[in-house]
């Protein structure tokens, strides 16, 4: 603890790998945002496409193909599989209880995780993308360049999400079911498409995610849940349709697991997320107990 202090670059190198980090987490929160706001659905299956798009890249990886071609491959994929998840289950449970909604994705999840065990084995997986180090400071401050360009296809997904949504006639029907779906649906708008694509979509931005991590760190059939909790902390400090939101906190995240990481040791970083969540949880519940209150 001390040497953040003796040797400030030290705090300054867990600082950018942290903002860096959570640039990642940001593009699986994305997603948990706009099905939960659009769909009133919490998706316990997100941390599983994010690892299924890390597979994606790593069997392409494999293959000969060269590591970045899996981002977008992966992105197809995994809209593919969102699509066939939604037309064979999460249609049926649209407007339903949002218990039955946890419960339903977390079935899914526990099959995805199965099945990538099944075809891809319980080894961990990464992909080696060759890009160098960036070094600052006389190279006391070193940049992984691979960090540097997960950073900029987050901030190119968050704004092309964003023009999407805003501009598109499809997006602006997306923005109208999450605000009324009852009123979308007498102007004409085809609500069940709408909950398709923003699925679909979830789980594309979800594969991108995967394939990023891949390339940084591993991947592993059954290190989804950590991605879920993370997105889910995200999306409750955010406030759903709030994206820049999602961004710093992401950002955040990312940035506090890091000194958590480095001050008590690797094993207490997802035992920090999983506190924090709890945390989290017991302050909006007390905030919104107060507000009741307010209103009576």
């Amino acid at each position: 603890m001390d040497i953040l202090v003796v040797a400030p670059h030290f705090a300054l190198q867990l600082l950018i790998d942290g903002i860096l980090f959570g640039a990642i987490f940001a593009l699986a929160a994305y997603g948990m945002a706009l099905v939960w706001g659009v769909m009133n659905i919490i998706n316990i299956t997100q941390g599983e496409f994010v690892m299924l798009g890390g597979f994606v890249t790593v069997a392409l990886a494999k293959a000969g193909f060269n590591p970045f071609f899996g981002i977008p491959a992966a992105a197809v994929v995994l809209f593919v599989v969102g699509w066939l998840i939604y037309r064979l289950a999460i249609f049926r449970i649209v407007d339903r209880d949002l218990f039955i909604s946890l419960l339903a994705t977390f079935g899914i999840s526990i099959f995805l995780q199965q099945l990538m065990n099944q075809v891809f084995g319980a080894d961990p997986e990464s992909v080696d993308t060759g890009l160098g180090t960036l070094l600052l400071l006389g190279g006391d401050v070193t940049v992984a360049g691979i960090k540097l360009v997960s950073f900029s296809i987050t901030i190119l997904v968050a704004v092309t999400l964003f023009l999407f949504l805003r501009y598109s006639r499809i997006g602006q029907a997306v923005r109208a079911t999450a605000q009324n779906a009852r009123a979308a649906r007498i102007m004409g708008v085809d609500t069940d498409r709408v909950y398709a694509l923003s699925y679909s979509l979830n789980a594309a931005i979800c594969g991108v995610a995967g394939s990023l991590v891949a390339m940084t760190w591993v991947i592993q059939a059954f290190n989804g849940l950590a991605y879920t909790v993370r997105s889910f902390m995200i999306v409750i400090v955010a406030g759903l349709g709030n994206l820049p939101g999602v961004i710093a906190a992401a950002l955040g995240l990312g940035t506090a697991e890091n000194f958590v990481d480095f001050v008590f040791g690797s094993e207490f970083r997802l035992a920090f997320v999983f506190s924090l969540l709890v945390v989290i949880l017991v302050l909006r519940s007390l905030w919104a107990a107060r507000k009741r209150q307010y209103l009576k």
